[in-house]
């Protein structure tokens, strides 16, 4: 082998080592209690398209542009209340493409210690020279590090409105006051609060009504709605600075007809009068009052369709999958690296379409190992 591969071959080993070995898999069981098709949209037949054009032919700046697309935007801004929305292909570009962008050599990041990697790949390759975590959800410790940094130049806070692993919520209001106290600008990805939280399933930071208070949002439509692709949700202005300065949107072929006639789709879904998610709210209360008789301590509090059961190593997160996907549940590990060590955890979603019966299932089956 030359070095490269020597390199590469002494990686993996590690991992293999270790246990946490990444590896795709195409066996599903029966019951879906890992995917983040929170609403069933999905799988319910809803974005069938039948659009004419199905392709790709470029990047929106040459010839991928569209008045379809241009009329989604216009859509998905008013829906989330906004002045402007600008399509990503997805969450991860979005968030990459928009933090990369905006700090320049002056900048201070403070970024939530819990944030997705796409947010965290996406404030190092800005140019801001000060890139610092807070404790999670820590209002005092973000207090402290404003102080400290918001004399010395632009200050941007990105934190989630809902936590990917955990499934918590942040202190929206208390975060926004703050930025707002010192200048600085506030950036909250929504990607596991759309469709679930808010009116119609807008959002947590409309359902506040901070969206004066917020810089920017990252709406994404591979959760909850069932599709691909996500947007920033901010001011005409940021919706140029990003066409003009976002590489992930600049550099990539636009989403094709297709994506963009689901997206569509998925938000007419929420804007219906008579839409709910009220069959997903109370199987998650359901779900917490059977954590609460288990006497387990060891689950994160959340009240969103992510429920976290920390086991605290590789081994016995894997042992606990294997015995729920006997039992025709589908759940699945969530080892180290992606947590920390002594976090690692069983990570179950919720959905609409799950029953009482499912959740009583899974419960079984871990009191029946503990």
């Amino acid at each position: 082998m030359d070095p490269v591969e020597q390199y590469i071959d002494s990686k993996l080993q590690e991992r293999i080592v270790a246990g946490n070995l990444r590896t795709l898999k195409t066996e599903r069981a029966q019951v879906d209690f890992f995917s983040n098709d929170y609403l069933g949209i999905a799988t319910n037949g809803l974005l069938h398209t039948e659009s004419k054009s199905a392709g790709s032919t470029g990047s929106r700046l040459l010839s991928g542009n569209s008045t379809e697309t241009e009329n989604l935007e216009e859509k998905i801004a008013r829906f989330h209340n906004a002045e402007a929305a600008l399509l990503f292909n997805s969450g991860y570009d979005a968030n990459t493409g928009l933090l990369a962008s905006i700090a320049n050599r002056h900048t201070t990041i403070l970024s939530d210690e819990l944030c997705h990697a796409s947010i965290i790949d996406g404030i190092k390759l800005s140019l801001s020279p000060r890139q610092y975590k807070f404790k999670h959800n820590d209002i005092a410790d973000l207090s402290k590090k404003l102080e400290q940094y918001a004399s010395l130049g632009p200050v941007i806070v990105v934190v989630e409105s809902v936590y990917s692993m955990d499934g918590d919520i942040a202190p929206l209001k208390e975060i926004a006051a703050l930025a707002q106290q010192h200048n600085a600008s506030l950036i909250v990805d929504e990607a596991h609060a759309t469709g679930v939280f808010g009116r119609n399933g807008a959002g947590i930071v409309t359902d506040l009504n901070l969206q004066e208070q917020v810089f920017a949002r990252v709406h994404t439509f591979s959760k909850a709605l069932g599709c691909h692709g996500a947007a920033v949700i901010g001011s005409a202005r940021l919706k140029q600075f990003l066409i003009n300065f976002a590489r992930p949107f600049i550099y990539t072929t636009a989403l094709p007809a297709h994506s963009i006639d689901a997206i569509s789709k998925a938000y007419d879904h929420l804007a219906q009068p008579d839409f709910s998610n009220k069959e997903l709210h109370t199987l998650i209360a359901w779900f917490r009052e059977q954590i609460k008789n288990s006497g387990n301590t060891n689950w994160k509090d959340s009240i969103s369709p992510i429920q976290a059961l920390i086991l605290g190593s590789n081994e016995k997160a894997k042992t606990a999958a294997s015995a729920l996907q006997q039992a025709g549940l589908q759940v699945n590990p969530i080892l180290h690296p992606t947590v920390p060590q002594g976090a690692e955890r069983l990570r179950i979603c919720l959905h609409a379409f799950n029953t009482k019966e499912q959740v009583d299932l899974l419960f079984h089956t871990l009191n029946s190992i503990a």
